[in-house]
């Protein structure tokens, strides 16, 4: 047992620096980074134990190695879940939780605001398999139970949403779901569990894009599931089978932006609404999106789930397409990528980007404009990005 795990109960910023270390028996300070694809045995006997899992130990790093390990601890004690399983990407987090929850003729009542790969996962792949998904209006409790149906075994919900920032009370949603005997599964991506915990407002599991947010500075791809012990090992199995992992070395760099989440989504967010409140006085600008605006149909929600609005701020120009993309053309500090999360502001526009590929009725559905620009909103001075945004406006 490490000194960690007899210390009294800690605060979210100290566990993000504090929970979930894998110590050699160096005793080195900083968590350590084993890249290794396997590890070796005393006896033959001690080999058989691990494989088969009679005794705790590393076998191979397709499914077990201690830099990994230490990652999952740290999430799981962030969000308040027993367990994390951590997967090489957050689709592959998202495509590990469904196969392993759902089979053929299993239906899926899913958020209609997703990021566009979610929307492609679900009536792509997962059609193929006759596993059908309803899309609803998040916001609205009573859409999430209109469309249960009797083979409904999961909830897929998008809070705050990519990229309209809309927000679904996530208490309410988790009570349908598990009155029709259905799991909750929530992606706190935008948040991270920094701002938002769902799994104390009652999801069963929460996933994330570690590329984002937990990162924090675009350096790897990462992605984890957060839950119960029951059903992280149910995902664990298909992870180990299946070999969607994460890689030490990622990890390893992961590890290291969860000890700053705390204070660069402060600052995030701080900045995000700084902008946001300069962007709803611009005369170019047709609407601003953010859920740290009072003017955001679901600011009261926002300020009782969330701790603050978050980074990303999205807003309408007039004049469609042409006007969004001279924005986009005309910055010379932001920087024009699709990614999000890092500490240096990003901007796209999804409707030809992250969204492109779903079609233009399910773009219509999801409030997502020919106008709509998203705004990942870094840790630079605020005065230059409005500076920069200004070139276009």
């Amino acid at each position: 047992m490490s000194r960690e795990d007899t210390c009294p109960p800690l605060h979210p910023e100290t566990l993000a620096i504090r929970a979930g270390r894998e110590t050699s028996e160096y005793r080195e300070h900083s968590q350590s980074l084993h890249l290794t694809s396997s590890f070796t045995f005393d006896t033959a006997a001690q080999a058989a134990a691990m494989f088969m899992g009679e005794i705790e130990g590393y076998t191979y790093s397709r499914f077990t190695n201690p830099t990994v390990s230490a990652f999952q601890q740290r999430l799981a004690a962030m969000e308040g879940g027993e367990r994390a399983i951590a997967t090489a990407s957050g689709m592959a987090a998202i495509q590990a939780t469904m196969l392993t929850l759902l089979k053929a003729g299993d239906h899926v009542v899913s958020s209609q605001s997703l990021f566009g790969s979610t929307i492609n996962l679900f009536n792509g792949i997962l059609g193929k398999f006759n596993i059908e998904t309803s899309y609803v209006d998040a916001s609205d409790p009573e859409a999430w139970r209109a469309a249960v149906k009797p083979n409904t075994k999961l909830f897929f919900l998008e809070t705050p949403s990519n990229p309209l920032t809309e927000l679904a009370d996530i208490v309410a949603v988790a009570d349908i779901a598990h009155e029709a005997g259905a799991l909750l599964v929530v992606d706190n991506c935008f948040c991270s569990p920094a701002l938002q915990q769902p799994l104390q407002l009652g999801a069963d599991l929460v996933v994330h894009s570690a590329t984002k947010y937990l990162d924090g500075h675009g350096r790897v791809l990462g992605g984890a599931v957060v839950g119960n012990d029951k059903l992280i090992e149910q995902i664990y199995l298909h992870v180990r089978t299946a070999g969607p992992t994460l890689a030490a070395f990622n990890a390893w760099v992961l590890l290291s932006g969860l000890e700053t989440l705390h204070l660069r989504m402060e600052k995030h967010s701080a900045n995000a609404l700084q902008l946001a409140r300069w962007l709803e006085q611009q005369p170019s600008v047709a609407r601003v999106f953010y859920p740290g605006l009072e003017s955001h149909p679901q600011f009261a929600l926002a300020q009782k789930q969330q701790r603050s609005g978050g980074a990303v701020v999205s807003f309408e120009v007039k004049g469609g397409r042409e006007a969004a993309w001279r924005v986009v053309d005309a910055v010379q500090v932001i920087s024009r990528t699709a990614n999000l999360g890092d500490v240096k502001t990003t901007l796209t526009h999804p409707a030809s980007t992250t969204h492109a590929r779903i079609t233009p009725e399910a773009r219509a559905r999801a409030g997502i404009s020919e106008g709509l620009l998203r705004v990942a909103v870094g840790l630079e001075h605020v005065d230059d990005l409005q500076a920069d945004l200004a070139r276009g406006l």
